[in-house]
This record gives C-alpha cells, structure tokens and sequence, in this order.
C-alpha cells in the first residue's frame, strides 16, 4: 500500500507534467471570473510585462526568459543563461531584464530575432541573498531598480542595500529612490497621482504573526521606510531599534499579514473587470516558508479610496491545500485585453484571469 505522502508527491509531479494536469477547479474565485492556463512549462516563471504588441514576456530564477505569443500557447526562449532574470520590463520596443548584479537590454525580441544583451548596469552587488530583482520603467522614463538587504536583517549600507535605485534607460545617474526596504519584489505606479506604490517583506524569526509584510507608498523620493530598526508600523527591531539613526520612518499604507511574502503587484488598469476593481491593486503572495501553518499562496486585492488603501482581501485562492501547495504565485500583470495574468513559479506556469459575468 503506498504511503499518503508518496501519492501527493505524485499528483503533484502530476500537476506540473502540463497545462491539462493544473488543477484549476480548486481555485476558488469571486462569482462571474474564470481562470485558464495562459502558458505552461516555463521553469520558475517570475516576473511579467506585455509589449505593444500583445507578446508577453516572462522572468525567471532559473536563467531563462520566455515569450509567450499573443494569445498565449508555446512559449520561445529569447535568452538563456543569465543570472536569475526574475524581472523583465518592457519599454518603447526593447526590453530589460534582470541579474543579480546588472540589468540588460535585449533590442528587436519582438520580431523573432532578439540582439545579443547590452549592459544597462553591471556594478549592483553580487549576493544571492535576495539579489533577484524586480524591475520596471517608472512614469519618469527611468529604471527602478531594487537592491534587497544581503541578510534576514541586518544594517547595512543604505546606498548599496535594502534599497530602490533608479538610474537612466542608458545606464547614467544612478541615485537612491528609497532606502529602509528590505526586499521588494514587486512596485508600480498609481496610474492618477503618479505615486510609487511597493510590495516589502518583512524579516524572519519573530514569530508566526510578526512581522507584518508591507505595501508601502512613495509619495517622493528620499523617503526611509524603517528596516532594519522598524517592521511594519509599531515592530521596533529587538536587536537595532536602539540603534535608529534621528530621522523619521515612513509607515506602510497598509499592514499585509505576517509571512504571506507579497511580491509582484500591479494596479488594475483595465476594462474588463467591474468598476469596483479599477484602480485597485492586486498582489501576487507567494506563500509562508517558516509559519507553523502555512499563509499565503494566493492573489489578494485592495480597494482604494481617495489614493489610500481602504479595503484588503482575498481574490484568488487555491493553490495552497491543507499544508501542501502545488502552486506559488509570484507576479501579476494586467494584459492588454484587460485581463490578470498570474505567473506561478512552482506549477512554471501563466494564468490568466477573466470576468465572464455575472
């Protein structure tokens, strides 16, 4: 008789072998959306970004970058053997893409035959500890770039770490946006006022409800949002609160709950929706590693009112069954038909996320 834990472990091999095998009547949604596979097979699929033209292109932790034809189906490998290219960003017919350590610029992928990559940036620092990067061009026409801290917490240099950069498309003037940031995988801009607004995670090993994650907004540059002294709005550091330098911490606009490891979010820019999601913001939380019981593993909203956050909850879930997952999702994108597409780096798969109706 086989043992529990080696039939799971088969369905969820299973579940990874393709599209047909996702099993997406778990996933439970508000009453008239729908959910399908947009795009399959794409090992540890990260970061999104649509170009003009409806291709979209996917990040990853494992050295690829994929192209998925508009409309969705097999994805092609426009570069390989790259540094954990979580983030890709598309800008006026070129893309960026992410390392550890740099950024490059792939010229012409959307016409099939991409250039070899150029250097943006090469000088970032090389750890691994949190050195993916997501990565966006910002209303300004400038690259922001994070820098996470090179630890779980420590203090570090604020002009090196636990940061977000951002430098011209020609990789000139590099300056600090923001520092306090531990980790952020996941930023965008209120499609109104402009303002940055940022996904953080918060440390580990205080416990399974401190500290909280963050979704954090920039009203300006130059701002300190609090690590490694502050967690959240009231989590003073047990080993570097003492050690606050004199000047004032942002507070998060909205507390996220403890572990649930919010990365990608976008704001909801599209048609498709009902009015009641325009311009609100969806996170892509990743999943809890180190609770006693497992959180996340899901999509959340939160609903704004007069550019702040007034309500958070949950609008996808699923992937998380019991305490087994078989999938994580890890970025969000709104298409250009106005529907959300979802990247999952453990199923290594796109969804994409319509209304269909009441």
């Amino acid at each position: 008789m086989k043992r529990p834990a080696l039939i799971l472990g088969a369905l969820l091999a299973a579940f990874t072998a393709g599209a047909q095998a996702l099993p997406l009547e778990r996933i439970l949604l508000p009453p008239g959306f729908t959910i399908e596979v947009y795009a399959s097979g794409l090992h540890s699929a990260r970061g999104l970004a649509f170009s003009e033209a409806g291709t979209l292109f996917v990040g990853s932790k494992t050295g690829e970058v994929y192209a998925v034809p508009p409309g969705g189906g097999k994805a092609r490998v426009i570069a390989e053997g790259l540094d954990m290219p979580v983030g890709v960003a598309w800008h006026r017919g070129d893309l960026y893409v992410s390392s550890i350590h740099r950024v490059v610029k792939l010229a012409g992928v959307d016409s099939g035959a991409p250039a070899a990559p150029v250097n943006v940036i090469d000088s970032l620092p090389r750890d691994r500890h949190h050195g993916w990067k997501f990565i966006k061009v910002g209303p300004d026409g400038k690259l922001y770039v994070p820098v996470g801290a090179p630890c779980n917490v420590c203090e570090s240099q604020g002009d090196r770490y636990a940061n977000i950069l951002r430098l011209d498309l020609d990789g000139r003037n590099l300056e600090l946006f923001a520092s306090g940031v531990r980790n952020t995988v996941g930023f965008d801009w209120h499609p109104q006022t402009g303002e940055l607004w940022f996904t953080d995670n918060g440390r580990d090993l205080l416990g399974d409800d401190l500290p909280p994650d963050e979704l954090n907004r920039a009203p300006r540059s130059g701002l300190h949002f609090g690590f490694p002294y502050l967690h959240g709005r009231g989590v003073q550091d047990p080993r570097f609160w003492d050690a606050r330098p004199s000047k004032a911490f942002q507070p998060p606009e909205l507390e996220l709950p403890a572990h649930v490891a919010a990365l990608g979010m976008r704001f909801y820019t599209g048609a498709q929706f009902p009015a009641e999601y325009r311009g609100g913001i969806f996170i892509a939380e990743h999943g809890s590693w180190n609770r006693s019981k497992k959180i996340g593993y899901r999509v959340s909203f939160v609903r704004l009112e007069e550019g702040r956050a007034a309500e958070y909850r949950t609008f996808a879930q699923g992937w998380l069954q019991g305490e087994r997952a078989w999938g994580r999702p890890a970025d969000v994108e709104v298409g250009p038909d106005g529907a959300l597409y979802v990247s999952d780096d453990e199923a290594g798969a796109v969804y994409r996320i319509r209304y269909a109706g009441s």
